[in-house]
């Protein structure tokens, strides 16, 4: 099957799956504990896919393009027995790229196994190394120490480069930032300040809560000049810029303020298995429905490239008062 390009000349080059919608934080631009409290009915087993399904799907994807799979959640470290997927996606001819999303907070218990397991690399999500402020984003009572604890288990079984995300709040945990990037200096982690994102519908974003990435890049390259570093691949979604005294890089992603999405290659496939072409999108295409039907490879191979070539997504280039009362699907669905 030929590599399908959509609407504006992308083509499909990533796959993030969800496997699952449940997470051990409450992250307020992401879960918000109002809302995600102890009677919230996550989504039962039953339609949650099974690892055969992702497994017999990631090879359609891989068919009609895919080489660059990343788990996601929710807390994909909650979903048991997951060394057990990793080595079955790890198996999968045409894979280039195995990665893993995770808050960290169970890192340390599982990244041996993961390694062993074919896992490549990890992104561990990280907003603040103060422990009150961290606190706040996370939306529960845990440590930024059991993440650092977990960015080292992971550093010690060869899941690298290691990339750390920060969401930047402003208000919140703008002004630790500085302090998170001295930490990682001289490290070969890759420390990535993401803009405050409209995703879903329940994290009550605003604009004037976005920091912007030049603010960012002005506030670190006071403190240590940087230079610019060239995107390691089309359609990197993080600005990349290497410390001058070479103590290593930052790395910038500013869906907001500078969107990037003429180079997306990026499909998302949800926790109960919908095709998802946008992190911002009001919906997918069921590919649970069919598989459990008994479709074969070649007709879901066919529905994921139909449905890409008819993908004219460009959210945060259109992103204005028109589309602030969208339906979205809420990111803990379908990963970062």
């Amino acid at each position: 099957m030929s590599i399908p390009l959509d609407n504006l000349g992308r083509r499909i080059r990533d796959l993030r799956i969800s496997v699952t919608d449940r997470c051990n934080l409450r992250c307020p631009y992401c879960m918000p504990k109002e809302v995600f409290g102890d009677r919230y009915e996550f989504l039962p087993r039953a339609e949650i896919l099974t690892f055969e399904e992702i497994e017999r799907l990631t090879r359609v994807f891989v068919a009609v393009g895919v080489r660059k799979i990343r788990i996601t959640g929710g807390e994909p470290l909650l979903r048991a027995n997951l060394p057990e997927l990793v080595e079955r996606l790890a198996k999968i001819d045409g894979v280039d790229d195995l990665t893993l999303t995770t808050n960290g907070l169970l890192l340390a218990k599982h990244a041996e196994a993961l390694a062993k397991a074919g896992l490549g690399r990890v992104t561990v999500s990280l907003d603040s190394l103060d422990a009150e402020v961290f606190k706040d984003m996370a939306g529960r009572d845990h440590d930024p120490d059991a993440v650092l604890a977990g960015i080292s288990a992971a550093e010690a079984a060869g899941l690298g480069p290691i990339k750390i995300n920060c969401v930047v709040r402003r208000g919140v945990n703008d002004g630790t930032a500085i302090e998170l990037a001295e930490h990682f200096r001289g490290t070969p982690h890759v420390l990535r300040f993401i803009e405050f994102m409209d995703v879903g519908t329940l994290n009550e974003w605003n604009l004037s809560e976005v920091v912007p990435a030049r603010d960012l890049l002005e506030q670190i390259s006071e403190r240590w000049p940087l230079v610019p570093v060239d995107p390691a691949y089309r359609g990197e979604v993080a600005r990349r810029y290497a410390y001058a005294d070479g103590a290593g890089e930052i790395g910038l992603i500013a869906s907001v303020t500078a969107p990037f999405c003429g180079d997306c290659t990026r499909a998302r496939l949800s926790t109960k298995g919908e095709l998802v072409t946008c992190l911002f999108a009001t919906g997918g295409v069921d590919l649970r429905a069919p598989l459990r039907n008994g479709a074969s490879d070649a007709t879901l191979g066919q529905i994921v490239s139909d449905t890409w070539s008819g993908r004219t997504d460009r959210y945060s280039e259109d992103r204005s008062a028109s589309t602030a009362d969208l339906p979205r699907i809420e990111m803990f669905r379908i990963g970062g």
